[in-house]
């Protein structure tokens, strides 16, 4: 058993880590057959400069895998999300081998060929007397545990499990498995490894299953349980409500009874309610619809089967937790981006309460004893940092904002969990200030999730309630003693501009970018971007009338000339070392927002607005915001002129162009608006 510390060797942000090797140049996948082709395009895709052997004992299944790659890029280029140049790239320099000989220079080796343990060893001892003592060397396997693979090899330190998820070349989702004789190093190399190829990897502790299957695999285990009471089309539609594809549906898919079956077979080992369902190796394929197909359960199996599959999750995330096989926040993420939950586990025990979450986990212990009970209070599981990464670097606390899945998107709870981290650090004498990221190389924060808006559409006290609320941690910044820093790694849009703007000082990636784009859904900028700006760079009010009027793109080289932002760099690394730089230079200076009155040329709405891309604008939407613009600038504190900013937003929310524009945003289309 692990704890945080210890499963990580050394930062939970992967672009964090310092890596004691470079790429590889050469990289392998062995085996053909199902997931090993989805490994192998993934690597084409995250390093297609590089050079990919995919091997395996026979001819007929290398073939089948370089026509299924030429799909992929196919599709890839059918829906312009690859050139015809860039397929071309992907698909050359790859070897299709059966010779392990050819595979002898590489630096990565991914053994994806199959569950049978006997197998994976002989693998393993075969690859031993052929590569290099650096070469690292992986098992993708999704169930056993890496010690009973690689122990008898010479030289185990250099290997571990990287379980991927389907489909691989897709799936953001991977696990590392932080096992006792793994080397620190190469751990942290695979972690950096993944997230610099496109994957959100993970660590967990070396049990049966690991951290995501522990849930998976019980899930399509329990489903099969359930067939004494309902079918597979009633269970598949009742745990739609919670996941995209109900199990048997997924299973199907995936060939996965067998691998369920196995699986669970081994976990008996720790608990004999793991014992897997006979029908699993009795059924080749169970009757299944496409999902949100409509069929009718009666109400009191659509109950039971809710509270049977939840309470099988709800079990497991109690072991997990208690047992420190991964963090929360891990199991939480992992939850939506490789199992395809609608919602992250803990989430969906939160949105139920503890008192409900309480009746269903006894419910299904009467009903299938032996499986893992909560310790503890239900709500100690709950309180941690779901869209948080936390991390210490020369005294400076790192909060990278983890939800790349929607480009680091504010979500409904992002702002009180970085308010709380912020007190605790402000708290601590060990922290001599923040920074503040974004997960990856391609957004800082993407704004606020537009879905928070829906409830507030109509309801003027409701849309002035979330902009004052979201604004809570903004208003905790300027009042802090420690100095906070954005670090501006990628895209910054809407709330992550704002957020971006309220810190002491900001640094930035030279290809990133500012934008406000509030008004494209006939909506403001409700967190202070209609004042703060003003406030802090007077001189350039007319690029943010800019911003805010047009959605104007503003650049990191232009902020830096207006001095929005301090220091541009290149590169990830050089990003925090500024940011940790400029905390250090804020040490007991750290800068206040203007508090009078500010001089600025009016903000004027014009008598036909468009956007900077030429979409139609509201006129009515910006009436509302040129006075909240005009009429903040000369109030007499910052504090009156944030109320004017909230006001603003409940304003603006009770009219049709933000219903329109919200809208037209979560239906994928084009607003159009009423001048």
């Amino acid at each position: 058993m692990k704890n945080t510390t210890q499963l990580y060797p050394s930062y939970q942000n992967p672009f964090l880590i310092e890596p004691d090797r470079p790429l590889p140049e050469e990289m392998a996948v062995l085996g053909a057959g199902n997931i090993g082709p989805d490994i192998a395009y993934y690597l084409r895709t995250g390093l297609p400069d590089k050079k990919l052997y995919l091997v395996d004992v026979v001819e007929e299944p290398l073939k089948k895998a370089e026509k299924r790659f030429q799909g992929y890029a196919q599709k890839g280029i059918d829906r312009k999300k690859m050139t015809p140049e860039q397929a071309e790239q992907v698909l050359g320099n790859i070897v299709y081998t059966t010779d392990y000989a050819d595979i002898r220079n590489c630096g990565l080796i991914i053994e994806a060929a199959t569950e049978n343990l006997d197998i994976k060893k002989k693998i393993f001892t075969s690859l031993e007397a052929v590569v290099g003592e650096q070469t690292i060397l992986t098992s993708n396997t999704s169930s056993i545990p890496a010690d009973q693979i690689f122990s008898h090899l010479q030289h185990p330190e250099r290997t571990t499990i990287t379980h991927f998820f389907s489909p691989a070349w897709r799936s953001m989702a991977v696990e590392v498995i932080n096992w006792a004789r793994a080397d620190r190093s190469v751990l942290d190399y695979l972690i950096w490894f993944f997230a610099q190829t496109g994957k959100a990897p993970v660590v967990t502790d070396n049990v049966f299953s690991f951290l995501l299957n522990r849930v998976f695999e019980n899930w399509t285990n329990e489903a099969a349980y359930l067939l004494d009471g309902a079918t597979s089309l009633q269970v598949d539609s009742v745990t739609e409500a919670f996941v995209g594809a109900g199990p048997f549906f997924v299973l199907n898919m995936a060939g996965g009874n067998p691998l369920t079956y196995s699986s669970q077979r081994r976990r008996t080992a720790e608990r004999a309610c793991y014992e897997p369902s006979p029908l699993l190796l009795s059924v080749d394929t169970w009757k299944t619809a496409r999902p949100g197909t409509p069929v009718e359960v009666p109400l009191d199996v659509k109950e039971w089967i809710r509270d049977r599959m939840l309470g099988l999750v709800f079990s497991q995330c109690f072991d997990i937790a208690d047992r420190n096989i991964g963090t929360r926040a891990d199991l939480n993420f992992g939850s939506v981006i490789g199992l395809g939950f609608k919602k992250g586990v803990f989430d969906v025990m939160a949105d139920l309460g503890p008192r409900e979450v309480t009746r269903i986990a006894n419910r299904f212990d009467a009903e299938r004893p032996g499986f893992p009970q909560p310790k503890r209070p239900i709500e100690e599981y709950l309180d941690f940092p779901r869209d948080l990464l936390v991390d210490d670097k020369d005294g400076v606390r790192i909060l990278t904002l983890r939800r790349p899945q929607a480009a680091n998107a504010l979500g409904l709870g992002t702002c009180d969990e970085l308010l709380s981290e912020l007190k605790k650090g402000a708290a601590d004498p060990a922290v001599t200030g923040f920074v503040i990221t974004g997960y990856g190389t391609k957004a800082f924060c993407a704004g606020a999730d537009i879905s928070g808006f829906i409830g507030t559409l109509d309801d003027r006290e409701a849309g002035v309630a979330l902009a004052r609320g979201n604004s809570e941690v903004l208003h905790y910044m300027d009042h802090m003693d420690k100095p906070v820093v954005a670090a501006v790694n990628g895209l910054a849009m809407g709330g992550g501009v704002e957020v971006a703007m309220r810190c002491h000082g900001m640094v930035a990636i030279r290809d990133a970018f500012f934008q406000l784009p509030e008004i494209t859904l006939g909506i403001l900028p409700g967190m202070g971007g209609a004042v703060v700006p003003y406030r802090k760079w007077p001189a350039a009010a007319a690029v943010f009338h800019g911003m805010i009027a047009e959605a104007k793109r503003l650049t990191v080289p232009e902020a830096a000339e207006i001095g929005m932002v301090g220091t541009v760099v290149d590169t990830y690394p050089q990003l925090i070392d500024a940011a940790i730089a400029e905390v250090q230079r804020l040490q007991g200076n750290v800068p206040c927002i203007q508090e009078g009155p500010v001089e600025i040329p009016a903000f004027v709405v014009a008598e036909n607005p468009v956007a900077a891309n030429q979409l139609p604008l509201s006129r009515e939407a910006l009436g509302i915001v040129a006075g909240v613009v005009n009429w903040a600038a000369t109030a007499d504190s910052l504090e009156a002129a944030l109320e004017i900013n909230y006001q603003g937003s409940g304003d603006i929310a009770c009219i049709a162009a933000s219903r329109e524009g919200v809208s037209a945003f979560l239906g994928k289309r084009k607003p159009v608006f009423a001048q």
